[in-house]
């Protein structure tokens, strides 16, 4: 029997019974990946033989009666988490020679949990980007579509899952980057609550390895399936110890509900700043679709929602405001330069960011004292729904564009053209206010081609979207295989 598609669910009912081995599972994956991942190029740092010897102490430690939720199960790491002895080089050529010494926190907790890590998954440069590509990897294809990225920056990862390289992965996502893999590729991502989960040793080269609390960035799990996605969220889930001083396990509320036809869902796919695609759009209508059939209280239109576009204008001011922290001065003049020269009417997001990258700590506080406003429009709407459905970006994966300029790239919709990173906006409606989402698939489209949507939930109810997933996945079905 191949093992490599089947659930973690099944994966770790198949161990208990004595059906397979971790050892067999392992070199399983192992072979899977050095036959398929010379085109794939998900694996950027293979960790076989460390892999090999973990699943051996799984397996010795089933036989002591030993049973943890991920023992013997393989797994994969996004590139930007530290892995002792392993390089973490976020994809900066720089940096290739950097290994830490101590793995990060969500690294040692899927030890703890018993799991097989196979390796670390490809990123693009800095992490910057809706691709994964870089000088020192290379880059990573859509399994689906060898001519497409699978998206960024937890690419890599994705791209792992659809091509059956592990059954779980760990990534981190501030501007979509667990969402719009998972959308481009066909699996299941989820950006936790903000603060959720701890993400020690997920920092830059040759930075302190610390506590931090980061202003938009989370880590989090991907998966093939919703139930998947929530085990590994269980396993991550719950504040640093070093910041607590003890070990501390986090409760989080359960579900709102259990049935379909007990969700009020509000169903959106219109953005005032960039349309949505035809295909995206199908997807969204395909799961409203799947709501209405269940009984579940479906609206398109709700004044609770809060402002979209000013949302947008938040989220590209939060995001930027610390881009240009580090930028020489010459180059920050410049920006003060060009900023000086927009119109006070200029609102577009592309004037968003150059603000942003100038913002005062004064100014700051002001964008921050929204975005609050918007945290409490957020608490008043979900007090009449349960989640939003909505695009994670417009477009399904695109081909590969390699050009440096981020903030000069166009993307594609329908057959015109928009600034690349007003896509952001979707991704940043539940980034900005802190809120879990999760990312679905909903189907493919003409081409073949992965679309997923995204389920906003309430601030720390993650498992209410998560629910709604597993729900979803059990009416118009979830990840499919790339043939």
């Amino acid at each position: 029997m191949e093992w490599s598609f089947q659930t973690v669910e099944e994966l770790a009912a198949a161990l208990r019974a004595g059906e397979v081995t971790s050892v067999e599972l392992t070199d399983e994956a192992i072979a899977r990946i050095e036959r398929d991942d010379k085109v794939i190029n998900a694996i950027c740092v293979p960790d076989f033989e460390r892999a090999r010897a973990a699943a051996r102490g799984a397996d010795q430690a089933r036989a002591r009666g030993e049973d943890r939720p991920l023992l013997g199960i393989p797994v994969t790491v996004k590139e930007c988490y530290n892995m002792a002895g392993l390089p973490t080089t976020w994809g900066m050529p720089r940096h290739r020679d950097h290994v830490p010494a101590e793995d990060a926190v969500q690294v040692s907790r899927l030890r703890t949990a018993g799991a097989v890590v196979l390796g670390k998954t490809n990123v693009p440069l800095g992490l910057q980007g809706l691709q994964s590509f870089n000088e020192i990897y290379g880059t990573t294809n859509n399994p689906w579509d060898h001519d497409r990225t699978p998206g960024g920056s937890s690419g890599g990862s994705a791209a792992a899952l659809a091509a059956g390289f592990g059954a779980l992965s760990i990534g981190s996502d501030i501007g979509g980057s667990l969402r719009t893999p998972a959308h481009f590729c066909g699996v299941y991502g989820h950006k936790p609550t903000l603060g959720l989960v701890a993400n020690r040793g997920m920092a830059p080269p040759e930075t302190a390895a610390l506590p931090v609390d980061l202003d938009l960035a989370v880590v989090g799990p991907m998966a093939r399936t919703a139930r998947d996605l929530a085990l590994l969220l269980d396993v991550m889930a719950g504040p640093d110890p070093l910041t607590l001083g003890v070990a501390y396990e986090l409760a989080l509320p359960p579900a709102r509900h259990q049935r379909l036809s007990e969700f009020r869902v509000l169903v959106v796919d219109e953005h005032p700043f960039i349309p949505t695609g035809s295909a995206v759009r199908a997807g969204v209508n395909r799961v409203a679709e799947a709501l209405v059939d269940g009984g579940a209280h479906v609206e398109r239109h709700s004044p609770l929602l809060p402002d979209l576009a000013e949302a947008a204008t938040l989220y590209t001011q939060l995001l930027f405001s610390g881009s240009a922290a580090r930028f020489p001065v010459e180059e920050y003049e410049q920006l003060r330069i060009r900023a000086a020269g927009l119109s006070a009417d200029d609102q577009s997001l592309d004037a968003a960011r150059l603000r942003g990258m100038l913002l005062s700590h004064r100014d700051w506080i002001e964008v921050n004292n929204r975005r609050e406003l918007h945290r409490h429009g957020w608490r008043r709407f979900f007090a009449e729904f349960d989640a939003v459905v909505c695009p994670i970006t417009p477009t399904p994966a695109f081909p590969h564009d390699h050009n440096p300029d981020l903030l000069g790239c166009r993307i594609d919709i329908d057959g015109v053209e928009y600034p690349f990173f007003d896509q952001l906006v979707w991704a940043g409606l539940a980034t900005m206010p802190g809120l879990p989402a999760t990312a679905v698939p909903a189907g493919r489209t003409s081409e073949g081609l992965p679309v997923g949507v995204q389920l906003i939930g309430p601030m720390f109810e993650d498992r209410t979207p998560l629910r709604l997933a597993e729900l979803l996945e059990q009416e118009i079905g979830g990840f499919q295989a790339p043939e």
